[in-house]
């Protein structure tokens, strides 16, 4: 009985879950498809058009950068704590308890410290720079824990029996360790590059608002979710704020179907 009651709530739980995201996802559907429209994706920026397209331009570039700094640092960093240190050392705890706690802090709060380190003690002011550290701050703790979890999922005897066999640290790490955890990783850099593009606190006071493409890593600029924030906050351009939330949603299924595609690549390649 106990069981078909856990049961119950399981099915029920998964059908909130989907049944809200449906809901959501139908609702901006339904009121932004029909306006999207050519001007929403001129090239510049004017207030009769509020184009999207430098937005959508500078998300790109705001998610590139930030995983080209975060992922080799954190994935690193992972290797660094599963490979290298004692299960029992008290620099991984403290490590894992500042990686927990970074992870838990709400993005404002990211966003205040890089207004006041970047943009003010730094004098990088608001920019593409700015706004792309913070965001490397951010999502450092999630792609830490990730790598670090699925390194930890790899079997133990899979390394002694390379190492056995003659294997070195680092051929064992990156011959045997590395595609087997490959999938976990790149879950842990998927989750970072969605919350990148759909951040606009941290962003807003590191970045600014403006609506040109950025020129230059000094220059400011918008995400395409801090792009939707302005407009609706603004109250004149509700509609497009609808149509933009459309184009986001394509373009964090655009996002993660390309790195899903990619892991499914790098997998079958590590492991042939």
């Amino acid at each position: 009985m106990s069981n078909k009651i856990m049961r119950g709530f399981i099915y029920l739980s998964a059908l909130l879950t989907f049944g809200s995201l449906l809901v959501i996802i139908s609702f901006i559907l339904i009121k932004g498809i029909p306006y999207l429209t050519p001007e929403l994706f001129s090239f510049d920026y004017t207030t009769s058009n509020v184009s999207l397209l430098p937005a959508l331009l500078t998300t790109f570039m705001v998610v590139g950068l930030t995983l080209l700094i975060a992922t080799p640092i954190g994935v690193f960093t992972g290797f660094y704590l599963v490979e290298y240190t004692g299960k029992s050392s008290k620099v991984v705890g403290l490590i894992r308890i500042a990686t927990d706690t970074l992870a838990a802090i709400p993005s404002i709060v990211y966003g205040l410290f890089g207004m006041l380190f970047f943009v003010t003690f730094l004098q990088f002011q608001y920019s593409l720079l700015a706004g792309v550290l913070t965001a490397v701050i951010m999502v450092l703790p999630l792609i830490i824990r990730s790598t670090e979890e699925s390194l930890l999922a790899v079997k133990d005897s899979l390394r002694q029996a390379s190492l056995g066999l003659g294997a070195g640290k680092l051929r064992t790490i990156f011959r045997i360790v590395l595609p087997v955890a490959m999938p976990g990783i790149l879950s842990g850099i998927i989750l970072a590059s969605g919350r990148v593009v759909g951040e606009t606190a941290a962003l807003m006071y590191t970045m600014g608002t403006s609506t040109n493409l950025p020129d230059s890593l000094f220059s400011s600029g918008r995400t395409l979710a801090l792009h939707m924030y302005v407009l609706s906050s603004e109250g004149q351009h509700v509609n497009e704020s609808y149509a933009t939330g459309v184009v986001l949603i394509i373009t964090v299924l655009m996002i993660n179907g390309l790195s899903t595609h990619l892991s499914n690549r790098l997998t079958k390649g590590t492991t042939e």
